[in-house]
């Protein structure tokens, strides 16, 4: 087994355990509507066991908020630099790697979403400002990569278009419920046509 194969199929380790839940428990029922006792108990460990990982439920609103945020700018830069070192790539093929990898994000992540929406304002300034840096800069990487497919188009529209394909992709926790919409496969089809038809309609506005 190759060691990316081997780090898929890798247990969650308890951190990684009580994030997940914490997401899933704030997203569900809001922040100041969960405590450290109900997380733990979703874990399998007492309330004062977290302790040992993480200092409280802000630390971990924290860790959330801003590791999604590193995350979706380093799976960006990735995608960009791999295209790059194949020497052969498109910029079409960047922008539809792109936004399959936000799709997963906002298929597989939805609390995360529900969390920044709601919560980011709970945040420490320091935290907060750290997210808005890190989006910027996951925004720009997209801009660029518009920008080099459709070179016609201003780089300011072309920033205006990203942040409307995020927002669309984004919407995902407030689809019908999961027996009323298509399956995973249907709905990243549907969600990638939908975002790659709003870079084109900016690109083309006749």
């Amino acid at each position: 087994m190759s060691t990316h194969a081997a780090a898929r199929v890798a247990a969650p380790t308890r951190r990684e355990q009580i994030l997940r839940e914490a997401a899933r428990l704030f997203a569900e029922r809001g922040f100041h509507g969960v405590g450290v006792d109900e997380i733990g108990a979703a874990v399998g460990i007492s309330g004062p066991g977290l302790y040992r990982h993480f200092p409280g439920k802000d630390a971990m609103l924290a860790e959330l908020l801003v590791g999604i945020s590193e995350r979706l700018l380093d799976g960006g830069r990735l995608r960009v630099t791999e295209d790059a070192a194949r020497g052969d790539g498109s910029p079409e093929a960047l922008l539809d790697a792109l936004i399959e990898g936000h799709i997963d994000f906002a298929l597989d992540d939805r609390p995360l979403i529900t969390l920044h929406d709601r919560e980011l304002d709970r945040l420490r300034d320091t935290d907060r400002k750290r997210v808005r840096r890190l989006q910027r800069e996951y925004v720009e990487v997209w801009v660029g990569v518009v920008r080099a497919l459709y070179p016609g188009l201003p780089e300011n529209e072309a920033r205006v278009t990203v942040h409307a394909v995020f927002g669309l992709l984004n919407s995902t926790p407030h689809l019908a419920r999961p027996e009323a919409r298509p399956g995973r496969e249907a709905t990243a089809a549907l969600l990638h046509r939908l975002a790659r038809g709003a870079f084109a309609a900016a690109a083309d506005p006749s």
